[in-house]
Formats: structure tokens, C-alpha cells, sequence
């Protein structure tokens, strides 16, 4: 083998950090928030007639991708402020992510099976759209009905505390946290709209404080990466001189 010929190559291996995580969790909040942004902007009403159409399946896909991009995300954005946001920061993360999980199961069943249920069974897709208003249903629905009549208090409760805890932390944007606390209280305020534009007031201002935030951590973490990456010298050596 030629000496000269030698060269050592070093093949750069990717190594997972907390800064890495941190970007990945700031994204994901960033796509939660979207994902909420479009539930808000393009939900059909809650009849029969809507749960074939395409706008109804795409809706509830954004829904049950809100379940995985935004647990991860706010996971992400309660350890970035975890030592100043307190019990008020947990309480709001728990109960925001455990709502995040019981939407992205309801939305699967609304977006892969209701719509096939709908000549087949359509006493069973009108008791879940009634379920979403309050209607009694004329068949047994198990634990649903109750387990979505409490995910109501989580999803206002959950930004409130959780938007309360950023702002008082002041480790992100205050008035990302703040539009998030104000985001909560107009939820019940949805209630009083006509039902076309609840789900704007309900989703699209937590929609926005929640992709806020994320963007936030996401730059955050990339600045922090920008500046800590080490200069690169060229070292010269010269070659050994035979005696």
C-alpha cells in the first residue's frame, strides 16, 4: 500500500443533544398551533351531512396531528421554563396535553370512521355530532359523552394556567403567554357566536399563542447553537526532514 496515498476520513456521526430536542419540540409546537389554526378556519358544522365531505376528513386529520405534534411540543415548552413556572406551569401543561390526547383520539373515529358510518349507521353518527352540542343521543355511547364533557374545562383551563405561567416566567415571549391566557378566556365567549364562527374564536387565538411560543423555542435554540459552535483553525504541519 502507497504511503502517500493514505488519507483519514472521519465520518461526522449525529448526536441527539437537549439543544436538538429543544428545536424539534419548538417545531412541533410551531405545527400544533398551525394545526389548530386550520381546525379554526375550516371546521364544518357538526351535522350529518357534512361528516362525507372532504372538508370534514381533512379538518379532523389536522385534529388527530394535533395530538402528537402538540404533546411533544409542549413538552418542550414546560422544560424550557420548568424551574420558573411552577405548579401553575404543570397544572397548565397536564391539563393541556391530556385535552391534546382525548381530541386526537375523538378526531381519528370523526376523520376514518364516521365518515363510512354515515348510510350504515346514522344513528350512531348523529349521537356523536350531538354529544359535540349537547344533544342526548338515542343510543349508548359508553364513556364518551363524559370524557368529552370534561375535556371542555381542560382545553380552557389548560391554556389559562399554562398561558399565566409562561407570562409570570418571563423564560418566553410574555406576550405569547399572555395571547394564550386571552385565547382561553374567549372560548366560552365561542359559545355565544353563531355556530360558524365558534370554532374560529375557540381554536385560532390559541392556535397563534401556541405556534408563537413554539417559534420562539425553535429560534431560541438556534441561536443558542449558532453562537456556541467552535472556531475552526487549520493546523499546518510540516513535514519530518529525513537525517
Amino acid at each position: 500500500m502507497n504511503a502517500k496515498g493514505k488519507t483519514s476520513l472521519k465520518e461526522s456521526k449525529a448526536t441527539i443533544t437537549a439543544s436538538t430536542l429543544m428545536r424539534l419540540a419548538g417545531g412541533s409546537a410551531m405545527l400544533a398551533g398551525l394545526c389548530l389554526i386550520v381546525m379554526g378556519m375550516f371546521h364544518p358544522l357538526n351535522v350529518p351531512e357534512a361528516v362525507a365531505t372532504a372538508a370534514w376528513v381533512n379538518v379532523h386529520i389536522f385534529a388527530t396531528a394535533l395530538g402528537f405534534f402538540g404533546m411533544f411540543g409542549m413538552a418542550g415548552l414546560y422544560a424550557r421554563q420548568v424551574e420558573k413556572s411552577g405548579w401553575m406551569g404543570l397544572a397548565g401543561f397536564l391539563l393541556f396535553t391530556i385535552w391534546m390526547a382525548l381530541v386526537s383520539g375523538f378526531s381519528f373515529v370523526e376523520a376514518f370512521i364516521l365518515p363510512r358510518l354515515v348510510v350504515e349507521s346514522p344513528k350512531f353518527v348523529e349521537g356523536i355530532l350531538g354529544m359535540f352540542s349537547s344533544i342526548p343521543s338515542e343510543i349508548d355511547l359508553g364513556i364518551l359523552p363524559t370524557l368529552w364533557n370534561i375535556s371542555g374545562p381542560m382545553y380552557i383551563l389548560g391554556p389559562l394556567l399554562f398561558g399565566i405561567a409562561t407570562f409570570r416566567a418571563g423564560v418566553l415571549p410574555r406576550w405569547a403567554g399572555g395571547l394564550l391566557a386571552i385565547g382561553a378566556l374567549l372560548i366560552p365567549v365561542g359559545a355565544m357566536v353563531p355556530p360558524e364562527y365558534q370554532s374560529e374564536v375557540a381554536l385560532i387565538p390559541v392556535g397563534l399563542a401556541l405556534a408563537w411560543l413554539g417559534y420562539a423555542l425553535f429560534s431560541e435554540q438556534q441561536e443558542r447553537n449558532s453562537e456556541s459552535l467552535p472556531d475552526q483553525k487549520i493546523v499546518k504541519t510540516e513535514p519530518s526532514k529525513a537525517a
